[in-house]
């Protein structure tokens, strides 16, 4: 679903300037005082960049037909089979990667960097973050002047809740090849520490250096998602817009334009979006969205559809070898099965410490009435200061669980001050609560 590797080539020399005088004013991940943190963890995963990856595989093929020997070809293939997943919601790429790596693996062994961070990468699309730090840290050990290297091991640390290393591998990413790549990734730690200043600014920079369409639709695209985590429906809209016009077939552009519909009003228009986007790529997480818009509508047959094709879509990721346990507890605790939600919240905090893993097993616990328990991790979902509307709103409607009224009208205050259009259902359920507390 997320976190491919993908190098990119810094083109032009403003780009260059701009990079230098913000390291000169102090290196571009080094946080300022009382910074904090956002954006949820289905964020940098898409964060690789455009490209025609369908094309890439292709050449790769043709290559490999021609000189079956040659191992860095096998591990450009495996990256676009990671891709082509990504990008078309079909976890069957998966395998296919998984047997191109360990092909260029048996050609050259001992000092294959590229199959290793293809490795980590399609570990890092699993979710298996604790197996891409591994597998990033070997590749490091063959080649330490490797930024798609950096870029393994920053992803995965930051799922894995260990954010001090994680800030130090991005920081050496950008160091080692300042591109869209490395400035997104950039742009994703300071948003979780609470910074949007500084967030915006790095993907500015990966706009700027984008070295195709595709790769500036990318960056458009998580440009269109800081105003919108902030609640700034024009921006959001002007970045959604110009992505669509320079990368129209990026889709996750179309998911943000389908939002700001919903949020103006615009329901039938948003439907028509939602409808077209989720036959095209059904992503759990656009699914769902599709789900609660015709939910909140008063669609309940169509709702339901939509959420049987998420349970689909989940237990055919974790055939393919992708664990969704943190994402299923929510949907679950969402969508009334509190004690599946539990068990999956519980099995991905066992592995991971995260502020996103905090908040799932937060909410897992509410879902199941274990509100007291629920509490300090909630509380500590917010330890990076992140501005994150749904967070806030999961904590806040706890608090109220638990007898805190001023901090749930605190929280939930905040949260539709962040973004208040933040979910068709829940943003509705806060100010529900609200009303309650007044």
């Amino acid at each position: 679903m997320r976190r491919v590797v993908r190098t990119v080539t810094l083109v032009g020399g403003v780009a260059v300037v701009a990079a230098a005088l913000l390291f000169g004013a102090g290196a571009l991940l080094r946080p300022s005082a009382g910074s904090g943190v956002p954006r949820p963890p289905a964020a940098v995963a898409a964060r690789a960049g455009g490209q025609d990856f369908a094309a890439s595989v292709a050449r790769a093929q043709q290559r490999l037909r021609e000189v079956p020997g040659d191992y860095a070809t096998w591990a450009e293939l495996g990256l676009g089979y990671v891709q082509q997943a990504r990008i078309t919601a079909d976890p069957s790429y998966y395998p296919k990667a998984q047997g191109a790596f360990a092909a260029s693996l048996r050609v050259r062994r001992p000092d294959n960097a590229l199959a290793l961070v293809g490795l980590g990468a399609l570990a890092a699309a699993r979710h298996d973050f604790a197996g891409a730090l591994r597998l990033g840290r070997r590749a490091l050990a063959v080649d330490a002047y490797s930024s798609p290297a950096y870029g393994v091991v920053g992803d995965a640390l930051v799922e894995l809740g260990r954010y001090d290393e994680a800030y130090r591998a991005i920081q050496r990413m950008v160091d080692l090849a300042p591109g869209t790549s490395s400035y997104a990734r950039a742009s994703y730690t300071w948003e979780l520490r609470g910074d949007l200043i500084r967030a915006r600014q790095a993907l500015e920079l990966a706009l700027e250096v984008a070295p195709s369409d595709d790769d500036a639709g990318f960056a458009l695209y998580y440009l269109g998602e800081l105003a919108w985590n902030a609640g700034d429906l024009a921006t959001a809209q002007a970045r959604y817009d110009e992505g669509l016009r320079r990368a129209p077939d990026y889709l996750p552009l179309r998911e943000g334009r389908a939002k700001v519909l919903v949020a103006r009003g615009r329901t039938a228009e948003a439907v028509a979006v939602y409808r077209s986007l989720v036959t095209r790529i059904p992503q759990p997480a656009y699914v769902t969205e599709f789900g609660d818009l015709l939910a909140a509508t008063g669609d309940r047959v169509g709702a339901e559809r939509q959420y049987a094709l998420v349970r689909a879509e989940q237990r055919l990721l974790r055939t393919n070898g992708v664990d969704t346990d943190l994402e299923l507890a929510l949907f679950d605790a969402d969508h009334g099965r509190p004690a599946a939600a539990l068990a999956a919240a519980r099995k991905t905090y066992a592995i991971r410490q995260g502020v996103f893993a905090e908040d799932a097993l937060a909410w897992a616990l509410h879902a199941a009435g274990r509100d007291t328990e629920a509490l300090p991790h909630a509380r500590a979902a917010q330890r990076l200061g992140t501005r994150s509307a749904p967070l806030r709103y999961h904590l806040g409607a706890i608090e109220l669980a638990v007898g805190n009224r001023a901090a749930a009208r605190r929280d939930l205050t905040a949260a539709l001050a962040t973004n208040p259009h933040f979910s068709v259902l829940q943003a509705p359920a806060a100010r529900a609560l609200l009303r309650r507390l007044r």
